[in-house]
């Protein structure tokens, strides 16, 4: 079993993020990807979040009429490409009145349900 070693003095992000303060309010992503039916996969709501240039496959999984926690996924993982995050930003420009916010494409949300369900 690998451990992570700090070779700088800057710590490794973690995998999983309590939501607070230092990102845009959860619950308003939360309540406008419940107007998106595919963005729905199992117990988790999938969307796309980009920063800098940077597009990432997210989940958010809610639980007890809250948010639970915030996750970003490794879309390679369930066979996502750049191009695929790519199309989907582009399909889905002003979908979400939060910025850099995007609903998952028809395509992508094949690819999860065919991974997780």
């Amino acid at each position: 079993m690998s451990s992570v070693k700090k070779t700088v003095s800057i710590e490794p992000l973690p995998r999983y993020i309590m939501p607070d303060a230092s990102v845009p309010a959860y619950d308003d992503i939360l309540e406008q990807l419940e107007e998106y039916h595919r963005s729905l996969i199992g117990s988790s709501y999938y969307y796309i979040r980009t920063e800098n240039d940077r597009k990432s496959l997210c989940r958010i999984m809610p639980g007890g009429g809250k948010i639970f926690f915030h996750e970003i996924v490794d879309h390679e993982k369930h066979g996502i490409s750049e191009d695929d995050l790519e199309e989907a930003v582009s399909q889905g420009t002003g979908s979400f009145s939060t910025p850099g916010y995007y609903p998952v494409s028809a395509h992508i949300e094949t690819k999860l349900r065919r991974v997780l369900e």
